[in-house]
């Protein structure tokens, strides 16, 4: 009874700072029911729709490029409660925006509360999980943003059927949310980011972290209610002083320097840079518009984007709950292999497949394994290898690098991909995204050792034996 008392808790814990990823997918995936409305209304064209789209991303870059040293000055707590400030004045902004550039500027806030929350969160989730569960709990930062994808699509599709039904009312602005429909979309994102910001105040800061910085007692207090265990609370906060302790950013990079410590680091800039190029993004921001490409209507191209979200979040609940017996390794090459297959068939589909008169069903039935083999694979594994790959003396420091590389790959996705569609035309830009898959599964073949119910300070151990 008393162990399940500690999984309780530090489930609670895991799922308290993973509302911060349902927030991460709900602004990353609003977007994308929002995309031709806002370039008919503000008469955008093609690089401006992808800086529509990639605007978010550059405050996402300087989110990631600031959480980790900030969270390690700071704590995970507080910038996990920043954060929340920043979802919630980019949700009321956006909504009321007069301008295109004003809502850039809103959705760049949003950006940066997406790149603190994207490091902060499953370094939090990872410090405080008990190491046989810690890829399930981390993995469950990962279901929260699919969740956070599904519920954008699900409310864009609503408002969509409200706003052509006129089933509204009010008047001035509240009229005007409904009319200008896009407003609606972005601005729901208030709700749960004040929920996000009045929960996040009833956990603890991350023990780990309090070690670090000197406080030991508060630490053990933290670690006894999560083992049960004065004893061995003690024994879990002495191993970890063992560990460097120093935090000055000086310090942090002379410890980066060592090439023990730079080999990690390095895979998870090129694992977290790379997994962009393999297209979930391009799916996720521009399902609609690439669907529509394929001869469907708006709202079923709305409706195709909610199955895609359904099938993320289903598959991101399997691969929960079976990273850790599994291992993050065999979850990747199963899923990359399938991701593969996909993108090479979707390839072949807007090639030849008016000619051979295929069913756009097919491409929903594509996309949705495409979908499945991702969320199975790198999409649930990224975040917890970053979270656990790094010594708690770097890790901080290190997840902001990986991070950092992350959000550069995706906004650089986000960017290129309407060009991408328009120039390499949608079957040689899935076949770009097929190919760039096999990089991705040498490097984890070669380099990445399997860290499934290994505590971090024995991952640790490991690199640096190497």
């Amino acid at each position: 009874m008393e162990k399940s008392r500690n999984i309780y808790y530090v489930c609670f814990l895991a799922m308290v700072a993973a509302l911060g990823g349902f927030l991460f997918g709900y602004d990353t995936a609003v977007i994308s029911g929002t995309i031709s409305r806002v370039s008919a209304q503000f008469g955008l064209g093609t690089m401006e729709q992808g800086w529509y789209v990639g605007c978010a991303l550059v405050g996402s870059i300087a989110g990631v490029l600031v959480a980790g040293w900030l969270s390690d000055r700071y704590g995970r707590k507080k910038m996990m409660l920043l954060s929340a400030v920043l979802f919630s004045l980019s949700a009321i902004g956006c909504a009321l925006s007069g301008t295109f550039t004003t809502l850039v500027i809103y959705r760049i806030i949003g950006g940066v509360g997406i790149g603190v929350v994207s490091i902060v969160s499953p370094m939090y989730i990872s410090e405080v999980a008990l190491s046989h569960i810690r890829g399930s709990l981390v993995a469950l930062y990962q279901l929260a943003i699919t969740v956070g994808f599904l519920g954008a699509y699900l409310v864009n599709f609503k408002i969509l059927g409200i706003a052509q039904a006129g089933r509204y009312g009010g008047s001035g602005w509240t009229e005007r949310l409904w009319e200008e429909e896009w407003r609606a979309m972005l601005g729901t994102e208030a709700f749960p980011a004040v929920l996000f910001l009045v929960i996040i105040i009833f956990i603890p800061e991350s023990p780990r972290w309090l070690v670090m910085q000197g406080m030991t007692f508060k630490a053990r207090r933290i670690f006894s209610r999560i083992v049960q265990s004065d004893e061995q609370a003690i024994v879990m906060t002495g191993e970890i002083q063992k560990g460097e302790t120093s935090r000055s950013l000086a310090a942090s990079l002379k410890i980066l320097a060592n090439p023990k410590i730079l080999l990690p680091v390095f895979l998870g800039v090129a694992l977290a840079m790379l997994g962009q190029f393999m297209g979930v993004n391009a799916v996720l921001y521009y399902g609609p518009s690439i669907f529509e490409q394929s001869g469907l209507s708006g709202g079923d191209a709305l409706y195709y984007q909610v199955w895609v979200g359904l099938v993320n979040v289903l598959t991101t609940v399997l691969a929960l709950c079976i990273i850790d017996r599994v291992g993050r390794k065999k979850l990747v090459y199963f899923g990359v292999t399938g991701m593969i297959g996909a993108l090479l068939c979707i390839s072949l589909y807007f090639y030849k497949g008016e000619a051979w008169q295929i069913s756009s069903g097919i491409l929903l039935g594509l996309f949705l394994f495409y979908v499945f083999a991702t969320a199975i694979s790198i999409s649930a594994v990224i975040f917890v290898l970053l979270s656990e790959m790094y010594p708690n003396s770097i890790r901080g420091l290190a997840m902001s690098l990986a991070g950092l590389s992350l959000w550069v790959g995706t906004y650089l996705v986000g960017q290129l991909t309407p060009w991408l569609l328009e120039t390499l035309r949608p079957a040689g830009t899935f076949l770009f995204f097929g190919i760039m898959c096999l990089p991705y599964l040498y490097l984890m073949w070669k380099y990445i050792p399997e860290t499934a119910r290994k505590s971090l300070e024995d991952i640790e151990a490991y690199w640096m034996k190497k």
